[in-house]
C-alpha cells in the first residue's frame, strides 16, 4: 500500500463530510417549506484490501441522499385531512342553511304568527275593511317569506355548484401535476436513486389533493405512483391524468354531481363512496342537508297554504252576491313535482315517454322527504323509496302515499323517477287576494238555539267540514229526545222528518257528531246540559247576516293551534325545523373540530418523523465541519508523507 491510499481515503473523507456539509444546509434552507421532508446522507465503509497478512480500510463510500419518510404516517396524514376538509366544508354550507331558519321577527314562525293575529281581529270585527286588509297585508308577507326562504335555498345550491367547479379544477390542475412528476421520475435512469425533492413534491400533492378528495395511493416497482379516489376509479395511472367534471344528477337536473371523463363517457361518482375530502363534504350537504331543508320549509308552506285555501273556500266574501260561497283560494302554493331519470326512454324530441302526475289528497299526512320511484318486480307494480327514512313501499298507480297521489302514465322498462311532493311549495308561493272583501270571513251556516228550550245548551262552535256546502244545506235542526244523562239526539229537516242516519249520543266535551261522521257538511260544538225537547237550528246565513258573521273567521283563526303538520301546530313546526337544522349545524361543528384536531395531530406525527429540526441541523453543521477539517488534515499529511519521500528518493 502506498501513500495514494491514504490521499483516497482523505479525498472520499472530505467528499463524505462535505456532502454532510450540503445536505444539512439543503435542510436548513427548506426548513419551512411545507410538506419537506429531512433528508441524510448514508455512508458505507469502502471494503478493506489485503496487503503483507492484513485488511487494511480503503475509507468511506456515500451510498445514497435519503430523506426521513414514513409511509403510514403520511397516508395517516392524508387520509384525516380528506376527513377534516369533508366536516369543514359541510359546516360552513349548514352555517348558510342555518340562516334561512331563523328564530324572532325574521323567522317564518313570527310571519305565520302575525297572519294569525290579522285573522283575530278580523273575527273581532269582521266588517271592517281596514282589519281584513292587514289580515291580506299579512299573508302576502308570510308568502314572501316563504319565497325568500326558498330562494335563499336555490342560491345555496348554485353557490355549491360554483365551489364543487372551482374545486374540481384545483382537482385537476393538482393530478396534471402528479402525472407530471411520476414522468420525471420514470425518466431517471434504472439503479440510479430518485431525487428526494421530487419525491416530497410529489407527496405535497397528493397532500393537496387529499383536501380537495379522498385518494388511495398504489407505488409502482418504477418509482412512479398511481392515484385513484375512493370508490375505486383512477385518477393518476403512471404519467396520465383524468379528468373530473362537474354535471347535472341524473335524478335531479337542479343539483350537481361530479364525474369521471374516461374515454368519452362521463362515469357519475357515488357521493356516499368518497368518504373524505371537500367534494365529499359538499355533495353531502347538497344531496342529504339542504333537500331536507327545502322539504322542511316546503311541507310548512303547502300545510298552511292548503289548510288557509280549503278554509278559505267554505266561507262566505263581502263581494256581491252576498250569501254564496265563496271558493276563491287565499295562497297559490307551488305543485309537487315528479322528475324523471335521465335515463328514461325518450321521444326524438327528447321528452320522457312515461311520465308521473302527483296530487295532494292530505296536506297534513305530507312528510318532509323526497321520494325514489322506479318499477318493482311484479307486473304494474312499483317500488317507492321514502327518501328521509329508507322506507321501501309497493305501489300502483292511484294509490295515495303520506297525503299524495300517484298515477302513472305510459311506464317504460327501467323508468325511475324521482318525487318531490313538498319541494318545491314555497317557490312560487303568493297570497292571491287583493281585494279585502274576498276574504270569506263569514261562515255560510248559523246556528241557534230554540227560546222554548229547557236546558242550557248553547252553541259553542260550527265548523263547516265540505266547499261547498253540500246537501241539506237548508235549515235543519237537532232535536234532543231525552235527559236522563243519555243525550240522545236526531237530525231533522226543514219539514220536521229525521233525517236517515241522523242521529247519535251526545257527551259533554264532544263535538257533534262525533268524528269522523259530521252533519253532512258541518259539526258543531255545544256546551251546557240539554232536556228533552231542546232544539238547535242551523240555517244558512242570511244576506243581512254576511257582514256581521265570524263564524269562518274563527275556523280560519283556529287553523293557529290545528294539527296542520304531522299533527303539530304550524309554529310547532316550524320550532321543530329550527331545531333540525341547530341539531346539524351543532353537530357538524362538534365534527370539524375533532376531525381537525386528529388531521393536526397526525400531521405533526409525520412532521416529527420527516420534518427539519434545526438545533439538530445545527449540531450537525459543526459535526461535518469538524470532519471536514479532520479529512482535510489527513490530506495534508498525505502530502507531507508523499514530499517527504520525493526528497528522499530525490538525494
Amino acid at each position: 500500500m502506498g501513500n495514494s491510499t491514504l490521499t483516497g481515503i482523505g479525498l472520499k473523507a472530505m467528499a463524505a463530510q462535505f456532502a454532510g456539509l450540503q445536505t444539512t444546509g439543503h435542510n436548513i434552507a427548506n426548513a419551512s417549506v411545507a410538506g419537506y421532508s429531512r433528508q441524510q446522507v448514508q455512508l458505507a465503509t469502502t471494503a478493506g484490501q489485503w496487503s503483507r497478512g492484513a485488511f487494511y480500510g480503503q475509507g468511506v463510500d456515500i451510498t445514497a441522499i435519503t430523506r426521513a419518510h414514513d409511509s403510514y404516517l403520511t397516508s395517516e396524514a392524508g387520509n384525516t385531512v380528506a376527513m377534516s376538509s369533508m366536516d369543514s366544508s359541510r359546516l360552513s354550507q349548514l352555517q348558510g342553511l342555518e340562516a334561512v331558519f331563523q328564530p324572532g321577527e325574521n323567522g317564518l314562525g313570527d310571519a305565520t304568527s302575525q297572519l294569525f293575529k290579522a285573522m283575530a281581529d278580523v273575527s273581532s270585527n269582521p266588517g271592517d275593511l281596514s282589519s281584513r286588509r292587514v289580515a291580506l297585508a299579512r299573508a302576502g308577507d308570510l308568502a314572501a317569506r316563504f319565497r325568500d326562504a326558498s330562494n335563499t335555498l336555490d342560491t345555496l345550491q348554485a353557490g355549491v355548484t360554483t365551489t364543487l367547479k372551482a374545486t374540481v379544477t384545483e382537482i385537476n390542475g393538482l393530478t396534471s401535476s402528479i402525472a407530471s412528476v411520476n414522468q420525471q421520475i420514470s425518466r431517471q435512469p434504472g439503479g440510479v436513486q430518485t431525487s428526494s425533492d421530487l419525491l416530497d413534491q410529489r407527496d405535497q400533492l397528493i397532500a393537496q389533493l387529499s383536501a380537495k378528495i379522498r385518494v388511495n395511493r398504489i407505488d409502482n416497482a418504477d418509482g412512479t405512483a398511481s392515484i385513484g379516489i375512493a370508490g375505486g376509479q383512477s385518477l393518476v395511472l403512471g404519467n396520465k391524468a383524468s379528468q373530473l367534471q362537474v354535471i347535472q344528477d341524473v335524478n335531479d337536473p337542479s343539483r350537481s354531481a361530479v364525474a369521471l371523463a374516461s374515454g368519452g363517457v362521463n362515469q357519475v361518482i357515488d357521493a356516499q363512496s368518497l368518504g373524505g375530502g371537500a367534494v365529499a363534504g359538499l355533495l353531502t350537504f347538497q344531496n342529504q342537508d339542504l333537500v331536507d331543508g327545502r322539504n322542511l320549509i316546503g311541507r310548512l308552506s303547502a300545510a298552511i297554504g292548503l289548510a288557509v285555501n280549503d278554509q278559505q273556500a267554505r266561507g262566505i266574501s263581502l263581494q256581491p252576491p252576498l250569501g254564496q260561497v265563496s271558493g276563491s283560494r287565499f295562497f297559490d302554493v307551488g305543485s309537487p313535482n315528479a322528475i324523471p331519470n335521465a335515463g328514461n326512454l325518450r321521444y326524438g324530441t327528447g321528452q320522457p315517454i312515461g311520465s308521473v302526475a302527483l296530487t295532494i289528497t292530505d296536506p297534513k299526512a305530507l312528510q318532509a322527504s323526497d321520494y325514489q320511484l322506479q318499477a318493482g318486480s311484479a307486473a304494474g307494480t312499483w317500488q317507492l323509496t321514502r327518501l328521509s327514512d329508507g322506507l321501501v313501499r309497493t305501489v300502483s298507480s292511484g294509490d295515495v302515499v303520506d297525503g299524495v297521489r300517484i298515477d302513472i302514465s305510459n311506464p317504460q322498462s327501467g323508468d325511475k323517477f324521482l318525487l318531490q311532493p313538498v319541494g318545491r311549495a314555497a317557490s312560487t308561493m303568493k297570497a292571491l287576494l287583493s281585494d279585502p272583501r274576498d276574504l270569506a270571513a263569514a261562515s255560510p251556516l248559523v246556528a241557534t238555539t230554540d227560546a222554548a228550550n229547557k236546558g242550557t245548551v248553547k252553541v259553542s262552535g260550527l265548523q263547516v267540514t265540505a266547499a261547498p256546502l253540500p246537501t241539506p244545506g237548508g235549515t235543519v235542526q237537532i232535536a234532543f229526545t231525552d235527559d236522563n244523562g243519555g243525550y240522545n239526539w236526531t237530525l231533522l229537516d226543514a219539514s220536521g222528518t229525521g233525517v236517515g242516519g241522523g242521529s247519535g249520543t251526545w257527551a259533554t266535551g264532544k263535538p257533534l257528531p262525533t268524528p269522523p261522521d259530521d252533519f253532512n257538511g258541518f259539526t258543531l260544538q255545544i256546551e251546557g246540559v240539554p232536556r228533552n225537547g231542546d232544539l238547535l237550528t242551523v240555517a244558512p246565513t242570511s244576506a243581512s247576516g254576511v257582514v256581521t258573521n265570524n263564524g269562518n273567521a274563527l275556523s280560519l283563526l283556529s287553523l293557529r293551534d290545528a294539527g296542520l303538520v304531522d299533527g303539530h301546530t304550524a309554529n310547532d313546526a316550524w320550532a321543530q325545523a329550527m331545531a333540525d337544522v341547530g341539531v346539524r349545524v351543532q353537530s357538524g361543528r362538534t365534527a370539524s373540530t375533532i376531525s381537525s384536531a386528529v388531521a393536526d395531530r397526525a400531521e405533526q406525527l409525520r412532521s416529527s418523523q420527516s420534518g427539519v429540526n434545526l438545533d439538530e441541523e445545527a449540531a450537525r453543521l459543526i459535526e461535518y465541519q469538524q470532519g471536514y477539517q479532520a479529512a482535510a488534515k489527513v490530506l495534508s499529511v498525505a502530502q507531507s508523507i508523499f514530499d517527504t519521500l520525493l526528497q528522499t528518493t530525490s538525494r
